[in-house]
């Protein structure tokens, strides 16, 4: 199999439909596409040998679990050096759901989900605010997550 796939307008659509339902059996994509279910299942084999596709997660409402609060945390690291064993120690926090190194005014960019402010609160003072190299940061609370879609990838037009 060579190292550069070309992925044609098929391999967009399976994408496009998975993305929006990870469920979606192979047979109706196939029917959905024109496709064999067949082509479906060796395309997305080759995708995920490629690493195009990586480990399908499960969607869960975790607000009806009790984890009612969503925060965005700017980072500040003391040096930019320090990024590596930060982003290690970020890492063993339950509660931080994604991490992203940024340009602008933070250093790292944090997700994190919460049951309550007071919850929130631990994780801030008691976790991530005790990490060596972390000099400050700033807490935006998120009151309603409008919409969440993945990106709609565009056919080819060769």
């Amino acid at each position: 199999m060579p190292i550069h796939y070309e992925i044609d307008n098929t391999d967009i659509g399976i994408l496009n439909l998975l993305m929006e339902n990870a469920f979606m059996p192979y047979t109706e994509i196939g029917k959905k596409l024109f496709v064999s279910p067949g082509t479906v299942h060796v395309r997305m084999n080759k995708m995920e040998r490629l690493g195009i596709v990586k480990n399908p997660q499960l969607k869960v409402d975790l607000a009806k679990l009790g984890m009612d609060i969503t925060a965005f945390i700017g980072v500040y690291l003391i040096r930019s050096e320090m990024y590596d064993r930060v982003v290690k120690e970020l890492r063993k926090i339950d509660e931080v759901v994604s991490c992203h190194y940024t340009t602008g005014n933070y250093s790292l960019f944090l997700k994190i989900i919460c049951r309550d402010t007071k919850h929130l609160r631990e994780v801030l003072h008691d976790k991530i605010q005790k990490i060596d190299g972390i000099s400050r940061t700033e807490t935006l609370i998120s009151l309603e997550e409008s919409f969440k879609r993945p990106l709609r990838l565009k056919p080819n037009t060769k």
